[in-house]
């Protein structure tokens, strides 16, 4: 009988080995571009799948992170990493066995959702997780890159400075830009001081040699950062962290304006971001690699939608069923002045779900009236759908940066 029990920091070795042997991957391989990310794991939050003859073939894990919901609130979330089983032992019900468990582990430790960064689509629907956040690739041509008029609020941009480093002389400049950052931007997550001091992750995390555009404001005090490198006459932005748009846009500024490069890849980006905006020609900004990135997983669903912040007045009957689980409610949910009450309620349903597609518009980057022409969300009223697209909306376009 398979056994599913959790680790220990003794089992970090046996734990790294099979994860890598379900990837197909060896511990030793040079991570392209990053550091090792499994040197972060958190062994009291892990899980072994072992098999009746003892050898370990499935592995799963959780990180302590803090999630941003809409409205500038940090709550605990497990972000779920390293899930695998190895090909030998695959559909033989192991993975589901493993995500359960994990599940029931995120509850008696108080969280009430859990994230991850799906590796296929395909697989983490069918447990509860709805894609919450995409993330957009921007390849800029240089020579077009000439930058449009600036009215109301953007023409006073360009206050502060810009100061080129290299990654290894800023790491705290990095790790405090981002704590800022994150605190203010739904849809991010924490970045623990470990993750910086061991360097695990892609860069700038990891320390792999980048150059680091920091911008200052006009009291000196840095506010955003651009991490790069350049290559073939491409330069490459791993990613822009920035307080406001007038740090983005001056880092931007200073990417477009780099010498010897053709181009300018901005590689992760909300996908309706104004910087496209600010050019010129249109067209000189392609946007590409559209995607997914931060699929959310609801566990308590009035503790859920009571912590984030509303920002429109009105009330929804949610009747939410969770196949995985085996559960069901239906709920209430009343907002007044920005401050919602989740309560069970027998009154008729406005909207039919399932867990999934209540994680996929949980944080405001997916529209309910998508999912129910889409077919996932089932519309009792003709008008319910615009009034869940009015509630659920947030008050900034939720993006996580953050890999794990």
């Amino acid at each position: 009988m398979m056994e599913i029990r959790p680790t220990t920091d003794e089992d970090f070795e046996v734990f790294v080995a099979t994860v890598h042997t379900a990837f197909g991957q060896f511990p030793e391989t040079p991570v392209a571009d990053g550091g090792r990310w499994w040197s972060a794991l958190e062994m009291d939050r892990g899980l072994l799948a072992v098999a009746p003859d003892g050898k370990p073939v499935g592995t799963a894990a959780a990180y302590s992170f803090e999630l941003t919901l809409p409205g500038g609130k940090p709550v605990p979330a497990a972000g779920v990493t390293a899930v695998g089983v190895v090909p030998s032992h695959r559909r033989r019900g192991v993975l589901g066995a493993m995500m359960r468990h994990q599940l029931a582990e995120v509850r008696e430790r108080g969280e009430f959702l859990s994230v991850l960064l799906a590796s296929e689509a395909g697989i983490y629907g069918r447990f509860g997780y709805g894609p919450a956040t995409s993330t957009a690739r921007l390849t800029v041509q240089r020579h077009r890159a000439e930058w449009a008029e600036a009215r109301g609020e953007a023409a006073a941009d360009g206050t502060g400075s810009v100061e080129v480093l290299r990654r290894a002389d800023c790491g705290d400049i990095l790790e405090a830009v981002y704590e800022r950052y994150r605190r203010a931007q739904p849809g991010a997550l924490s970045r623990p001081h470990r993750w910086w001091e061991l360097g695990a992750g892609q860069p700038p995390v990891s320390r792999t040699p980048r150059y680091v555009a920091v911008h200052r404001d006009a009291d000196g005090t840095p506010d955003g950062y651009a991490s790069y490198s350049t290559e073939s006459g491409t330069l490459t932005v791993d990613e822009t962290i920035a307080v406001d748009d007038a740090a983005h846009t001056a880092l931007a500024r200073y990417a477009l304006g780099h010498d010897l490069v053709s181009q300018v890849v901005f590689r992760h980006l909300p996908p309706e971001h104004p910087l496209r905006w600010r050019l010129a020609d249109l067209r000189a900004g392609e946007v590409g690699g559209l995607t997914d990135w931060l699929w959310v997983r609801l566990l308590d669903v009035p503790r859920a939608l009571t912590a984030r912040g509303w920002f429109t007045d009105g009330e929804l009957v949610l009747d939410v069923t969770d196949p995985f689980l085996g559960e069901h409610g239906r709920h209430l949910l009343t907002v007044r002045d920005g401050r919602a009450e989740c309560v069970p309620t027998d009154r008729r349903p406005d909207l039919s779900l399932d867990i999934r597609d209540l994680g996929a518009v949980y944080l405001g980057g997916t529209r309910p009236s998508t999912l129910v022409r889409a077919g996932h969300i089932r519309a009792h009223d003709p008008a319910a759908a615009a009034r869940a697209d009015a509630l659920f909306a947030s008050d900034l376009t939720p993006h996580c940066l953050h890999w794990f």
